[in-house]
């Protein structure tokens, strides 16, 4: 099968995307696919330049800095809509992007003109999915449990914050509202950190959110087609599973399956089902959570395009189940091809 492996991007998951990319075209390739890496930036990459990338090793302990992304997108946006596949050209598109456009339904709205199959969600679920006010709206719409949350202004008065303090209490949880990876992300222990940390969050995105913190253990759940993963939880070295924890081996223990009771994995699954129902996903998701000390679970966020990389938490799901990495991404591509009435 031709299979075209889109990673790279201009948000601030680019380092991440590429671990992504790279480590899907290798295990696609092993199952006897005809693979072409492509970077949405630089367009399809050398096997020389494969070669470069890989040997770079593990992602950066911190993502791009907005600014130089910024630039990069400006410069890029023409090149990417050169670079994407024709359906002359692929049989599908393997979405290896995390965030910005890769993410939040603009690549997959093209690939839907151009009628191109691709792994992952629709373009509206899509964008559903990458803004989190929309997604937890939607996810209470579809009864699934999450946390409390205010939408920040850029310039938060007085009464903004004495508001967040009254109805949210303290610590919370300050992140863009349409990234991922925790980039941007604060926890606010004090009334008087809130305000630069919505000012670093607004560095991120355009529009940011202030979430009630919600003490407990970090669950995860995978979804692949239509069915749930064994439940993960993650232990990370810092307080919050931040960007560091995330892509750095040894900053964070991933225990799959999690050490928890069979009524709180039911749940933790149950609930995924639902909110990956609510937003319209299909093909695979992961679905994150806070479970509280009496066993309440308070969904995060929904993960359309979650990480491939070798700490990444849907690949550690898979093999708990049996499935080896390489069957997975092969099972990612046959779902989308499914959902186009191909096999």
């Amino acid at each position: 099968m031709r299979i075209t492996v889109l990673m790279g991007g201009t948000s601030a998951e680019r380092d991440v995307s590429l671990a992504t990319g790279l480590r899907v075209t290798e295990a696609l390739r092993s199952r006897g696919h005809e693979v072409t890496a492509v970077d949405t930036v630089r367009g399809a990459l050398s096997a020389e330049e494969e070669r470069a990338l890989l040997s770079q090793g593990t992602v950066k302990a911190a993502p791009p800095a907005p600014e130089s992304l910024q630039r990069m997108a400006r410069a890029a946006l023409p090149a990417t809509v050169r670079v994407l596949p024709q359906p002359t050209d692929t049989d599908v598109v393997f979405l290896a992007l995390h965030g910005g456009h890769g993410e939040d339904g603009t690549i997959q709205a093209i690939l839907d003109l151009a009628g191109v199959p691709y792994t992952g969600s629709g373009h509206l679920a899509s964008a559903l999915a990458m803004d989190k006010d929309l997604s937890k709206h939607l996810f209470r719409a579809g009864g699934v449990n999450t946390a409390d949350w205010l939408m920040a202004p850029r310039e938060p008065s007085a009464a903004f914050v004495e508001r967040a303090v009254r109805e949210l209490g303290l610590p919370v949880i300050v992140k863009p509202s349409k990234q991922g990876s925790t980039v941007g992300l604060s926890i606010v222990k004090e009334a008087g950190e809130l305000a630069a940390a919505i000012a670093e969050a607004f560095r991120h995105d355009d529009e940011v959110m202030v979430e009630r913190f919600v003490a407990g253990r970090e669950l995860t759940v995978g979804i692949l087609g239509g069915e749930a993963l064994p439940v993960g939880e993650i232990i990370p070295k810092h307080e919050i599973y931040d960007y560091e924890c995330k892509y750095t081996p040894g900053m964070a223990q991933e225990v799959f399956p999690a050490e928890i009771s069979e009524r709180e994995r039911e749940a933790a699954q149950q609930q995924a089902k639902l909110a990956f129902a609510a937003l319209k996903l299909r093909g695979y998701a992961r679905i994150d959570f806070r479970m509280t000390a009496s066993g309440e679970m308070f969904c995060l966020e929904a993960n359309t395009l979650p990480g491939m990389t070798a700490t990444s938490l849907i690949p550690q799901a898979a093999a708990a189940a049996g499935i080896e990495f390489p069957i997975l991404c092969e099972r990612i591509v046959q779902l989308a091809l499914e959902a186009y009435g191909k096999r």
